[in-house]
C-alpha cells in the first residue's frame, strides 16, 4: 500500500478554519462529535488527515459550501 500524502500546511489551515467555524457557533468538540460522529479534535490539532467525505460532512454541518471552506483555507 502506498504511503499517504500529508500536507502539514494544508492540514493546519483546515484545522484553523474548522476551529473558527466551531467557535462562531459556540459549540464544543463533543457537541460536534455527538451530532456528526466525527472526532474533530484530531482534525483541529492537524493530527488527522481527513477524507474529502469527512470535510464535506463537516461543511454541511457548519452550513458552508465546500468551495467556500477551501477558499478560506487558502487565504490563511
Amino acid at each position: 500500500m502506498a504511503e499517504q500524502i500529508r500536507n502539514n500546511n494544508l492540514l493546519k489551515g483546515i484545522a484553523t478554519i474548522l476551529k473558527e467555524l466551531r467557535d462562531a457557533k459556540a459549540i464544543s468538540q463533543e457537541e460536534v462529535y455527538n451530532d456528526t460522529n466525527i472526532h474533530v479534535g484530531r482534525i483541529e490539532t492537524a493530527k488527522a488527515n481527513p477524507t474529502v467525505s469527512t470535510i464535506a460532512a463537516l461543511c454541511k454541518y457548519f452550513d458552508i459550501s465546500i468551495s467556500e471552506f477551501y477558499k478560506r483555507v487558502e487565504e490563511i
